[in-house]
């Protein structure tokens, strides 16, 4: 974007983690904030700790309800006349294998991961269509990118994103909206401490490893908010997804069992 400044950036999943941290950051970049999530309390925190001087408004939705996702742009229009930059960042996930995983299981993430980021380009592209410049940036995975064992709604519902993100690409070719995926790999937030497992010695393992090995989410937060000025395309962080995206390129099946290995040893998990 030619500039940040008075833009308006609604931002999902804004409660915590990357979402919080990018909150914080365009905060600082002088935006207005319409600030979304399932849990107020949190994402009033996330308010009251962002720079002030701009507006930000808190909206508590769940963004897998689609009646509240239609409802949601009039509010944002009557609080903020519009949005420039949206943001789908709102996820969650499930560790189980196939056979561990409920149909439930299977609605709420595919709900909240992959329709959550439909709901969001669907219901908001009229007010981005308005707008002078506009920015969406839709964050799957490095998951998207791998198929990694105990995460497969987590693992499907990301591949849709990138799917439904490198559509977007082409169809807005040429106008003034610009389309972001963004594929993290570990960052700290607390999708791990919040997630559904089917077995707790495995959870503590995995969210041990998140604890100790994964990039702060303001960093993240960061990169992400340097490729909302470049208009970059496509955006992958941290070290080990880069190396794993590169990976998965060169050799499709064997680079994908080759990481999806590497990550389990990695997490202590690889003699379960």
């Amino acid at each position: 974007m030619t500039t940040l400044s008075d833009r308006t950036v609604l931002i999902t999943g804004a409660a915590s983690g990357i979402g919080r941290a990018l909150a914080y950051g365009l905060a600082e970049a002088k935006c207005h904030l319409a600030l979304v999530d399932v849990n107020a309390q949190e994402l009033a925190e996330t308010a009251a700790n962002c720079a002030q001087g701009q507006r930000i408004t808190t909206h508590t939705v769940d963004v897998s309800d689609r009646d509240a996702m239609a409802a949601l742009p009039a509010t944002i229009q009557a609080a903020h006349g519009g949005v420039n930059v949206l943001i789908n960042n709102a996820g969650i996930t499930v560790e189980a294998t196939f056979h561990e995983h409920t149909l439930e299981d299977w609605d709420r993430v595919i709900g909240v991961n992959l329709w959550g980021v439909i709901h969001g380009c669907h219901f908001f592209l009229p007010q981005l269509m308005a707008a002078d410049e506009a920015h969406i940036v839709n964050i799957s995975s490095i998951f998207g990118v791998m198929g990694v064992p105990g995460n497969i709604a987590y693992c499907a519902s990301k591949f849709g994103v990138r799917g439904l993100t490198e559509t977007l690409w082409e169809e807005f070719e040429g106008s003034h909206i610009h389309v972001t995926a963004v594929h993290p790999g570990g960052v700290n937030t607390n999708i791990v401490q919040s997630s559904r497992h089917a077995d707790q010695a495995t959870h503590d393992k995995i969210a041990a490893f998140f604890e100790r090995k994964t990039m702060a989410p303001e960093r993240a937060a960061a990169q992400i908010i340097e490729a909302i000025r470049a208009n970059s395309p496509r955006l992958v962080i941290t070290r080990d997804a880069i190396m794993a995206d590169r990976l998965k390129r060169m050799m499709p099946v064997r680079g994908n069992r080759i990481f999806a290995k590497a990550l389990v040893k990695a997490m202590g998990l690889a003699e379960e």
